[in-house]
């Protein structure tokens, strides 16, 4: 992944996991920060490495949809 796909990852991110509530943050930092779960989420994200990206993105993307069909009632 080049540098400017890095940065967009990075930042669709930030913004979308603040969607989630916060159990979801904790789980995100369990699997991507497992030895400093107090690290803010942001800084999580920043700390990642580069090769986790793309699965955590669509982790994140998957979260959003499964919350958003329970809200529906699917």
């Amino acid at each position: 992944m080049n540098k400017q796909l890095q940065d967009f990852a990075r930042k669709y991110l930030k913004k979308e996991i603040i969607k989630l509530p916060l159990e979801s943050h904790y789980l995100f930092k369990r699997m991507y920060s497992p030895s400093d779960l107090d690290m803010p989420i942001g800084k999580v994200i920043d700390n990642m490495p580069d090769s986790k990206l793309d699965w955590a993105m669509l982790q994140v993307q998957r979260t959003i949809d499964r919350l958003a069909s329970k809200s529906r009632g699917e």
